[in-house]
């Protein structure tokens, strides 16, 4: 519940943010610079995932949720007073980033913390749908709440969803007991953490499958998404919130289907696959100029990337011991920096050569990488 609440609210604020920003300048880079400044510090995941090994995680999950709820209430009066300029929105897109940097380490190490281990790729599974559902339902009232409400509208329902996402983190039940590394120093926690992934290549491995799919593949749907539906598809903001609801639905489907997969097999070959897969969607979507066409493929490309989220989640959860598991999902989240810089990229290449040529770009760039990735790791090949 509260993985779904704060995704939810994310998703929503993701499409407002980004469709707001393009309103008012008109500009494609800085919709992609936004993106770049809600990730610009997740440099410091590491350090978060070395506290989540440390403090009750879900404690430090709701503390993350009521702060965001508090800038989403700031960036509410900044509207209502009409004094919101461009930099306060990168303002508290930036400190709402390092509030989040906490967030995967404690979030996604809860789904092992709660389950058994021959569970756990159910617990990846349901945690994946419920992020799904956030996407397929958050984009689409964001966007509908926009062009009804105005911004302020739409930001009144995420601060609340913030808020009800704290509360239900509350009501976790955890078993886990403290680990001993508690007592020692951080940075020796952090390093410990290093030496650990570097001997696994099956974690090493996924998590570089993250890195380039977050450089590439997320770039499309987020800081790409607004000026292709405007440009190219010649739609308005609820237009936007459609096409984001047929990824989600896409996701959805993809994530609830492995979800009822008792003992998911063969992870490393899926999860190459699903990657590629999912890049070569936004290749055919860079063909289209139809609405509806974009929305189908959309759909399919949701389907690549719920499948995909499923299994690195699992492969990790799997591979990790549970002392290291807060630092292990904090790489993971560390991986979403190539993100930041990819978001940077794609808007400068959108702004420069228009978002088809930027989706082209991202697609061959990403299916080429993950070719080579895949042949020269064996281990996670053939987990």
């Amino acid at each position: 519940m509260s993985t779904t609440l704060l995704g939810m609210g994310t998703q929503m604020e993701a499409l407002v943010m980004g469709w707001y920003i393009l309103t008012l300048t008109d500009s494609p880079f800085l919709v992609g610079l936004i993106w770049t400044a809600r990730m610009s510090l997740n440099i410091f995941a590491l350090f978060a995932g070395a506290i989540a090994d440390r403090l009750p995680r879900n404690r430090i999950l709701a503390t993350v949720e009521f702060i965001i709820a508090a800038l989403g209430l700031v960036m509410i009066l900044l509207i209502l007073s009409g004094h919101l300029q461009v930099w306060h929105i990168f303002g508290i897109a930036v400190m709402a980033g390092m509030v989040r940097v906490f967030q995967m380490p404690s979030a996604q190490s809860l789904v092992a913390d709660t389950l058994p281990q021959d569970r756990i790729g159910n617990g990846a599974a349901f945690n994946t749908v419920g992020m799904n559902i956030a996407m397929l339902l958050g984009p689409l009232i964001g966007g509908v709440l926009f062009k009804t409400f105005g911004p302020e509208g739409a930001y009144a329902l995420i601060t609340a969803l913030y808020c009800l996402s704290g509360l239900a983190a509350l009501f976790i039940r955890v078993d886990r007991k403290l680990a001993a590394q508690g007592r020692e120093p951080v940075l020796r926690s952090i390093i410990a953490g290093l030496k650990y992934v570097k001997g696994k290549q099956v974690i090493w491995a996924t998590l570089m499958v993250a890195v380039i799919i977050e450089f590439f593949g997320w770039t499309f749907h987020t800081s790409l998404m607004p000026s292709f539906a405007r440009d190219v598809l010649k739609t308005d903001s609820a237009g936007l919130g459609l096409l984001m609801f047929a990824f989600g639905f896409g996701a959805l489907t993809g994530s609830i289907g492995l979800a009822m997969v008792r003992n998911i097999r063969h992870l490393g070959r899926l999860m190459f696959a699903g990657a590629i897969l999912w890049h070569a969607g936004i290749l055919v979507i860079s063909t289209s100029h139809s609405f509806y066409l974009s929305m189908g493929i959309l759909v399919f490309i949701g389907m690549g990337f719920g499948s995909i989220q499923v299994f690195m989640l699992t492969a990790l959860l799997r591979a990790t011991q549970s002392d290291y598991r807060g630092r292990v999902i904090s790489l993971r989240s560390l991986a979403i920096y190539s993100f930041a810089i990819g978001s940077m990229s794609t808007g400068a290449i959108a702004g420069l050569w228009g978002p088809l040529q930027a989706a082209r770009i991202i697609g061959i760039l990403g299916i080429v990488l993950l070719i080579t990735l895949s042949l020269f790791t064996p281990k996670l090949r053939r987990l």
